[in-house]
């Protein structure tokens, strides 16, 4: 992939038809309404973690399917009061680690719950969530597992998950339920755009170089991890091209994002070669464009020209503190 996939003037105003399936609303509507009748919080149980400004539960909640998703629940020590709540993803790889590892929301006064994803921990932190369906036709890695139907697609399972997290969040005592926010970078940021196609009523998103989106796209101009996992898996299964890009069309975050109306804060690095900057902007742009209401969301987009898939790191998230406490009055 060269440098720059596309310049920063077109990338402004780069809004391509991403093909959705007609099917689209009708699938992601029956996936979620068939988790509704499942109670979502399993166990919450307090997690001692030697530090004296954070309290931290083991929170176990209901994923797809029933099955059992770990979460950490950390919020300011010694208060009681409702507050407004992120609800955070990990990257591709990951898992929750320990609950201490990441204190930036819960020290900035919010309650945090950071959800493990299913069956992905162990290349960069781990994690205590297993995912039981992986065994689906498909390649080894995590993006391909079940790759071959939607039904049946890893990220049908995860995004499932993003929005049960949502729902538990709801159910903990000390959250805000009018103030719960998504958030993620990467294979976070993807999830946390799918949350807010999928969640109306989310007060806003917080998503960095978000994975997931225009993946047609993607997989034809970067052989970077993960999108090159894909592109690997169709060298050697050469006639599954049109299965995998039909599942693939299912996931789109460009397509959660026009269902979207939540005001939102976004972060691209233009010399992102896991997650092209191309792929993040046809997302950003489409943002909330067809989700029917009148107004556009509010949205923000901070450009990083000379930084790759780490983004603007600690100075972004310093910027996305300071757009929450404006959108949320906090």
């Amino acid at each position: 992939m060269a440098l720059f996939d596309l310049p920063l003037d077109q990338l402004r105003r780069y809004a391509p038809v991403v093909p959705e399936p007609a099917d689209f609303d009708e699938f992601w509507r029956t996936t979620l309404a068939a988790e509704a009748a499942r109670p979502v919080l399993l166990d919450v149980r307090p997690e001692p973690t030697e530090l004296r400004l954070v309290d931290s539960w083991d929170v176990t909640f209901a994923g797809f399917g029933g099955d059992p998703v770990r979460a950490w629940y950390t919020r300011p020590a010694g208060t009681d009061e409702p507050l407004p709540t992120l609800v955070e993803y990990v990257g591709y790889g990951r898992g929750r680690g320990l609950p201490h590892e990441r204190l930036t929301w819960p020290v900035a006064g919010y309650a945090h719950l950071l959800m493990d994803s299913r069956g992905q921990a162990g290349r960069y932190g781990g994690g205590d969530t297993v995912d039981p369906r992986a065994g689906a036709p498909g390649g080894p890695w995590p993006v391909t597992w079940g790759i071959l139907t939607p039904q049946r697609y890893y990220y049908r399972r995860l995004i499932t998950d993003a929005v049960r997290a949502v729902q538990v969040a709801r159910a903990l005592p000390g959250v805000d339920a009018g103030r719960v926010v998504a958030a993620g970078n990467s294979q976070g940021g993807g999830l946390a755009l799918a949350v807010a196609g999928l969640v109306p009523d989310l007060a806003a998103l917080v998503t960095t170089a978000p994975f997931l989106c225009h993946i047609q796209r993607a997989i034809e101009i970067t052989d970077a991890s993960p999108y090159g996992e894909i592109a690997q898996y169709l060298a050697v299964n050469r006639e599954a091209e049109q299965p995998v890009r039909r599942t693939l069309s299912y996931v789109d975050g460009v397509a959660f994002a026009r269902r979207a109306s939540a005001p939102a804060h976004f972060g691209i690095g233009l010399r992102d070669q896991v997650c092209p900057p191309s792929t993040g902007f046809a997302a950003y742009n489409q943002y909330g464009a067809g989700n029917g209401r009148p107004a556009a969301p509010e949205r923000d987009l901070h450009v990083y020209p000379f930084n790759g898939h780490e983004g603007g790191e600690a100075v972004q998230v310093r910027r996305q503190l300071r757009w929450l406490a404006g959108v949320l009055g906090h």
